[in-house]
């Protein structure tokens, strides 16, 4: 038998036994005098905080990891978190239970009550409530309690840093939006029409006048499997319109402040009682003069009470052809175009013999080598004579009812905005023409969504655990230096060391009967005082005031 440093007795063995032994005995030496097992669970926080960081670092702004159906971001997350919690709460509880013996190394004694404050600090954030109160940032052992107490903030906060949330990503077939680079008025069997207006481009001209919500832009032509999709720039062949308000050269004859003549020289004229529209093929407006090619130009004069001399519009607008260059998009379903640029050529003229040639500048269309927007001059000659018939006309509405000379002028009558209603005439023919298959243009391909759930890291919910860890970690450095420093063994929250080296208190006075129970027990320890002290004979002592 041999015997170590402390008179224990340890059996004789092996050689390789005795090193296993001895090793062993190291080990256990550190882990119970010294700071090893604290600096590894401090470590071991430090260490999982940094994976929670890596992980989420690798993951921010990607789609849902492919685990396995156990495993997800949050669980790991939480994991680690809890890892990292109890790793430096177990350090710092360590540490707090040690500064009780720091306490009672002070100059002047200390209440022994205070011993069971420092053993319930280290025990969870009620006692750690109590030693803040009872100490008052006066000790270093304030700010371990000031870390037990906040560590019960550590999983919500963590649990806040992921966030799921929903992105638009390409996905599928590329969609497609019908454009042109010609229109011919055809048959529905593809027949070319020598002089009539096709049957497809006359339901786009009523649909844009009849359409009382102005929304022929939802009428393109389109395919999106998703129901979310988007085109970038589209150029086709489109039909263009301008309006002008011409209301200031209405002339009035009016007798005692009604009127019953309203007219534009050279353009329509309304006479008599009631709301009457008007509408022709006109001249007028200097500000339309040499807009071409054009498909119409007409005036409308209006008045919902020809006897009112202030309640009177006239518009003269121009209808013609153009190129559009188109951005689209369908969301839920739902299509909505905007056009971003048009393109005339104003010295294009229409010939009963020669197709019309648009050929816009590659600046304009991002076309190099393309062939030119073409329209055939049997399909402008019909549409011109059509558009020309449609949109002459007149009628009204008095006490004996209403009567118009066609559908046309009652849609213009009731128009509340009439530029928008011929705007959106001009929108809904061009969606005619872009839905003819000219055999040139082929459709405009897109790019279809869809919804893809991602992570989404929210890294400043990450400041309070960092910040607490950090905080922790001084603090057990401090204690740990602090101990050094004042020649302190590390005893931590060993009841053995309280035992060996608390018997020289005299709890009960001679006048005084014993106690058993804990509340007296407490009552009597707050009226004695004690501090630690080393003396040669007996070591280490917790000594009682006298």
């Amino acid at each position: 038998m041999a015997r170590d440093t402390d008179g224990e007795r340890i059996p004789l063995l092996n050689s390789a036994s005795s090193q296993g032994v001895a090793l062993a005995q190291r080990v256990g030496t550190l882990l119970s005098n010294w700071w090893l097992w604290e600096l590894i669970e401090a470590c071991t926080s430090i260490i999982a905080l940094a994976v929670i960081v890596v992980i989420l670092f690798v993951y921010d702004g990607s789609s849902l990891p492919d685990w396995p159906s156990v495993f997800t971001i949050n669980s790991v997350i939480s994991f680690l978190s809890t890892i990292s919690k109890l790793s430096i709460v177990a350090a710092t509880s360590a540490a707090v239970s040690q500064c009780k013996w720091l306490w009672y190394r002070q100059t002047e004694p200390c209440r022994l009550q205070d011993l069971q404050l420092f053993d319930d600090a280290s025990r969870g954030p009620w006692g750690a409530v109590q030693l803040l109160f009872s100490l008052r940032a006066r000790h270093l052992a304030f700010i371990g309690a000031v870390v037990v107490v906040l560590a019960n903030f550590f999983d919500p906060f963590v649990q806040q840093v992921v966030a799921y949330r929903s992105r638009s990503v390409p996905s599928g077939k590329a969609p497609e939006i019908v454009k042109s680079r010609v229109y011919a008025a055809r048959s529905d069997e593809g027949l070319p029409l020598p002089s009539v207006v096709d049957l497809s481009m006359k339901a786009g001209i009523y649909n844009g006048v009849f359409d009382i919500k102005d929304n022929a832009d939802s009428g393109i032509s389109h395919t999106c499997s998703t129901g979310n999709c988007s085109w970038q720039d589209v150029a086709s062949l489109a039909i263009c319109s301008r309006c002008v308000d011409i209301t200031s050269q209405v002339e009035k004859e009016c007798t005692d402040g009604k009127c019953h003549l309203l007219y534009i020289p050279n353009g329509p004229t309304l006479s008599g009682l009631g709301g009457q529209i008007n509408s022709s093929t006109t001249n007028i407006s200097s500000e339309l003069q040499g807009i071409e090619p054009s498909v119409l130009r007409f005036t409308s004069l209006l008045s919902k009470k020809v006897s009112d001399p202030d309640d009177a519009l006239a518009i003269e607008c121009s209808i013609f052809y153009c190129i559009g260059r188109y951005t689209a998009s369908v969301k839920d379903g739902i299509v909505e175009q905007r056009l971003l640029a048009s393109w005339r050529n104003d010295s294009a003229r229409l010939d009963t013999k020669t197709d019309l040639i648009l050929n816009p500048p590659t600046s304009f269309s991002n076309e190099s080598g393309a062939e030119p927007y073409r329209v055939t001059h049997l399909a402008a000659h019909a549409l011109n004579s059509f558009m020309s018939e449609t949109f002459t006309g007149s009628g009204g509405i008095n006490n004996s009812g209403s009567a118009f000379s066609s559908d046309v002028m009652q849609a213009l009558y009731d128009a509340s905005n009439l530029t928008g209603r011929i705007e959106n005439l001009a929108t809904s023919m061009t969606n005619s023409i872009r839905g003819q298959d000219d055999n040139v243009s082929g459709p405009a391909y897109g790019t279809a969504w869809t919804s893809e759930t991602y992570v989404h890291v929210r890294w400043a919910w990450l400041a309070f655990p960092a910040a607490l860890i950090l905080l922790a970690s001084c603090f057990i450095v401090g204690v740990i230096l602090e101990t050094s420093y004042r020649d302190i063994l590390v005893w931590k929250s060993s009841n053995i060391a309280l035992l060996f080296h608390g018997r020289s208190l005299r709890l009960s006075r001679r006048n005084e009967k014993p106690v058993n129970k804990l509340s007296a027990m407490t009552s009597r320890a707050t009226n004695v005082k004690a501090r630690l002290v080393e003396s040669d004979a007996e070591g280490w002592k917790l000594d009682q005031d006298e």
